[in-house]
């Protein structure tokens, strides 16, 4: 009913509170409940004795109803569960997962305190700014290709940042977002899976969308970055958010429709990483080389200094290599 009241206000000047119950056929007391509670949420709803209510403003916060409002996907981000802070969205959405939630159903939150990481690290989630979101797939697809989910995302998620910022985001592999050389985003895929069957996909997103540097420890600002501090201005995260539902919709389900081919070559135009000197680290072991490709697969071809081509299934690029 909020996000009913909010497209009211934002199709209005002003708007009485008799035409609004009339409209969606509650109390007029209801809608003033209504009013109160966006207003806690924070909106600026301006009042009028002979007016009504006027809409001045809206939330900073990535609540249901900013996100809600004009999302023309058909699955991703139709429903949503958000909360102010967590521990973590994957826990969250895990459970939401096991317990039959719909394809695309996204936990978001403003802040984590055990965010997720690669390979089990922790993903510094500061409140003040940040994206968190974790997004659940049941992609009818064989095991073996969960690998090439993480990189889809990636596509749409830096087409949807440029799209609304101009920035030249990239993909460096196999999933992460950087802008200027230095990340402003991580992505983490965790399956359940059968022998021959997937059962769903948890895709946990962090964004370093409107995050003060000064809020990240000094090892951490020296290769991380800021969508606001990249783009000299906060960036309004709830549209953000929309765009990103909007494009993952469209790559993903062209993924599941007709295979990886597309989205690779999307990848491939939007990557960091290919072309250039990298370096590998497969647990314990440091390889070095130059990145030449991904392959069908969604594996990185990887040509060592000592001239062996091998396909990377995991490990930990780096960019910065001498």
């Amino acid at each position: 009913m909020r996000e009913k009241i909010l497209q009211a206000l934002r199709k209005h000047k002003y708007i009485s509170g008799e035409k609004l119950g009339h409209e969606l056929n509650i109390s007029r007391s209801a809608v003033w409940k209504h009013i109160k509670d966006l207003r806690s949420k924070g909106y600026k709803i301006k009042s009028s004795p002979h007016l009504g209510y006027y809409l001045v403003s809206a939330t900073d916060l990535i609540i249901p109803e900013e996100i809600s409002c004009n999302l023309k996907t058909r699955f991703i981000g139709q429903q949503i569960i958000y909360r102010s802070e967590v521990s973590s969205t994957q826990l969250i959405a895990g459970k939401y997962a096991l317990d039959k939630a719909e394809e695309g159903t996204a936990v978001i939150a403003e802040s984590q305190t055990e965010g997720k990481g690669r390979k089990g690290r922790k993903w510094l989630s500061p409140g003040d700014g940040g994206i968190y979101i974790s997004i659940i797939l049941r992609p009818d697809i064989r095991p073996v290709n969960a690998v090439q989910i993480p990189l889809v995302v990636g596509v749409a998620l830096a087409k949807a940042i440029r799209k609304s910022t101009s920035l030249d985001a990239r993909i460096k592999w196999p999933n992460d977002i950087y802008i200027n050389n230095k990340k402003i985003c991580g992505i983490l895929a965790e399956i359940s899976c059968e022998l021959d069957k997937i059962n769903h996909i948890i895709v946990g997103i962090g964004i370093n969308a409107n995050t003060r540097m000064s809020e990240l420890p000094p090892e951490i600002q020296e290769v991380a970055t800021s969508i606001s501090t990249e783009y000299g201005k906060e960036i309004n995260r709830a549209a953000l958010i929309k765009k990103f539902f909007t494009e993952l919709e469209k790559v993903y389900s062209d993924f599941i429709e007709n295979g990886f081919n597309s989205a690779r070559k999307q990848w491939k135009k939007l990557t960091n990483t290919l072309g250039v000197r990298v370096k590998i680290m497969e647990g314990d072991n440091e390889i070095r080389g130059k990145a030449l490709d991904i392959d069908e697969e969604g594996f990185l071809v990887f040509q060592s200094d000592s001239g062996e081509i091998t396909h990377i299934t995991s490990g930990d690029v780096s960019l910065r290599v001498l």
